[in-house]
């Protein structure tokens, strides 16, 4: 009996042990201990998720601004090919009118120095004529029996070579001149073609040097944004792994903490079996001794 006390002792002492540590104390302690580092877990998932969703949405408005890019840079690759068919197609347009300047330069050279040959030849032929009008004076007053009226023959003869050589004269001048002046008129029309080509040709020029620039530009940019983009989802991507390796961990624990809570509570039942066995085998004896003290 005194054993059984004794162990009786022992196990209420247990049993007074296994209430201040036992299973419903620490239990719920850890449980919400656990329940709150879950929470906080699930907490900063959702943050990760929430903050992969803006980055996707940021990636997508990216990748529509990189779309809008690359679209820009192609109308511009077509503005520069237009531009430089155009600047060939000027180029030859201003070749082929400076041949036409050269050539008409060329015409109104050899008109102006015809023109000079025949000023040479008409008075050369009005000096012959003149000095023809010399001897036949001289033939008329040496020859004093004849009573020809020569003088007024011969003064009528050099007014009409003169009237001749003059309208001539005139005429080829006037032709020469009209020629010497639609050549000018035609040159400068294609040197004012030429100038407004040359103005042309530079105005492509400096539009061309502009959309290299922008181009370059687009492409720094377009760089840029691919590579923050890349950036942004490889945080996202090791934020969220980080975020699930974490939990594992915690649900890890948790499976281990729940397994010992289930061993202590088995523990702690087959302690309460025993005692309440001890208690009714103590009961018992104690009635046995009573009744024994009786007799």
């Amino acid at each position: 009996v005194r054993f059984l006390e004794q162990q009786n002792k022992v196990l209420s002492t247990k049993w007074e042990l296994l209430q201040q540590q036992g299973p419903s104390g620490p239990r719920k302690n850890l449980d919400g201990i656990f329940e709150n580092y879950i929470q906080s877990l699930r907490r900063q998932l959702d943050s990760i998720l929430a903050q992969r969703s803006q980055l996707e949405s940021e990636l997508q408005s990216m990748q529509q601004y990189v779309e809008e890019f690359k679209n820009k840079y192609e109308e511009e690759i077509n503005r520069r090919t237009s531009a430089e068919n155009e600047f060939v197609v000027l180029k030859k347009d201003v070749d082929s009118a400076y041949m036409t300047k050269v050539e008409l330069e060329a015409k109104v050279g050899a008109l102006t120095d015809e023109l000079s040959f025949l000023r040479c030849i008409y008075e050369e032929e009005l000096a012959q004529m003149q000095t023809i009008s010399r001897d036949l004076s001289v033939v008329v007053s040496m020859d004093n029996n004849r009573h020809l009226d020569l003088d007024s023959i011969i003064e009528d003869v050099r007014r009409q070579y003169e009237q001749i050589a003059q309208s001539s004269r005139a005429e080829a001048e006037a032709w020469y001149q009209s020629q010497y002046e639609q050549l000018q008129s035609t040159a400068g029309r294609h040197g004012d073609n030429l100038r407004n080509t040359k103005m042309e040709i530079q105005e492509l020029t400096r539009v061309i040097q502009r959309l290299r620039a922008e181009i370059e530009n687009a492409k720094k940019q377009n760089n840029q944004l691919q590579s923050a983009i890349a950036e942004a989802e490889e945080r996202g991507e090791m934020a969220l792994k980080d975020a699930r390796r974490k939990l594992e961990e915690l649900e890890c624990a948790l499976g281990k903490d729940k397994e010992e809570l289930a061993r202590l509570l088995k523990e702690y039942q087959e302690l309460l079996n025993i005692k309440i066995a001890l208690d009714v085998e103590i009961a018992m004896y104690r009635k046995l001794l009573e009744g024994e003290e009786n007799r």
